[in-house]
């Protein structure tokens, strides 16, 4: 769509990229409202599970229609091309990590995650992002192991678990 296309009969968008942006936060809303739908939401005084949720939800769905109007009334930059490096290595870290932590322990599965999502940026400067995977993966250590007693595996090797 380009800037200020006119839609028959419609309000003329000025800002493809926030109706995009705007429309998205609104669909993710909806996913998430239907999504927590079953959790208690309770009362002020007493909170339940899905008071939270459902509080977030609200907020990024009144952010998107906000980001809908303004798209309408404002002008602003149009839909430019769409790079999927980003959410690709970011997609794949994640994974990375929810494969590797319990089968190769903390240790390891740290500085992976912090490499591959890495890996998203191309202006990635690979020496300093060892370093940051090191010092980010011990620091988790110390806070999710020891500080917060979780039962996550530091390092698993055969026949050897900490």
């Amino acid at each position: 769509m380009s800037r200020g296309a006119v839609t028959p009969g419609g309000p003329r968008v000025q800002a493809p990229q926030n109706l995009a942006a705007g429309a998205s936060l609104v669909a993710l809303a909806l996913f998430a409202w239907w999504a927590g739908a079953e959790l208690e939401t309770g009362t002020l005084r007493s909170m339940g599970p899905g008071m939270l949720p459902r509080a977030v939800t609200v907020l990024v769905g009144l952010t998107g229609l906000a980001l809908v109007v303004l798209s309408l009334v404002k002008e602003g930059d149009p839909l430019g091309r769409w790079p999927l490096r980003g959410p690709f290595f970011v997609a794949l870290a994640v994974v990375a990590f929810a494969l590797s932590i319990r089968t190769v322990g903390l240790a390891l599965a740290g500085p992976l995650v912090a490499l591959v999502s890495g890996a998203a940026s191309p202006e990635t400067r690979w020496k300093e992002l060892v370093v940051f995977a090191i010092v980010i993966t011990a620091f988790c250590i110390g806070l999710f192991r020891y500080a917060l007693h979780l039962p996550i595996p530091i390092l698993v090797l055969p026949g050897f678990v900490i």
